[in-house]
């Protein structure tokens, strides 16, 4: 069984933590987020933590490249763990430009599924790779930012580092989650 390396990189928001077995990185903690010790006993049981390796070392010499805009693409070998409608999504997130955002609904139409849009986004929150696979590009159909596993703030700074004009964005959605109808009726959203 292949061990599973870590390493700790420097970003304007905190210190991110690195995953990686010996096939590429798998995972990118972001100083928020929690939740990663039960992720690795889902996808990785009974793997050794081990700090450092080579791969993690060009990670987070490119990640630095990526927070200094020297570098807008990052080129590593991933090893994903997910269902195949989310690998298909988290390959199309690589294909939105550096600086430009999509909408749920343009990840949808791109991976084939045009109505998926809400299962776009469980894929979306569902990343293990955030800011190596671009989440943060994709925001709601409003133009709100949606949600982020690093907060709004560490979004809108991604989004300001690769150029984005974030002036343009709703920063409070005007969407609201509908309350279910005590007679059986049906929850959604709904405008404000």
């Amino acid at each position: 069984m292949p061990d599973l390396y870590w390493w700790r990189v420097p970003s304007p928001w905190g210190p991110l933590r690195l995953l990686a077995t010996e096939r590429g990185l798998c995972r990118v903690v972001l100083p928020a987020e929690e939740g990663v010790d039960r992720w690795v006993a889902r996808f990785l049981p009974g793997h050794t933590a081990i700090e450092g390796g080579s791969l993690l070392r060009e990670a987070a010499d490119q990640l630095e490249g990526y927070f200094s805009g020297r570098l807008p693409a990052l080129e590593l070998p991933l090893d994903l763990y997910g269902t195949a409608f989310q690998k298909a999504v988290w390959q199309t997130l690589q294909s939105i430009p550096y600086g430009q955002v999509w909408s749920y609904a343009q990840v949808a139409a791109a991976v084939g599924r045009p109505r998926a849009a809400r299962a776009v986004g469980a894929a979306v929150a569902a990343n293990p790779l955030p800011i190596v696979i671009p989440c943060h590009r994709v925001i709601r159909a409003d133009r709100s930012l949606g949600g982020y596993g690093g907060g709004r703030e560490m979004k809108l700074g991604l989004l300001r580092l690769e150029g984005c004009n974030v002036e343009h964005f709703v920063l409070e959605s005007t969407w609201v989650r509908r309350r279910p109808d005590p007679e059986g009726g049906t929850s959604g959203y709904a405008h404000r």
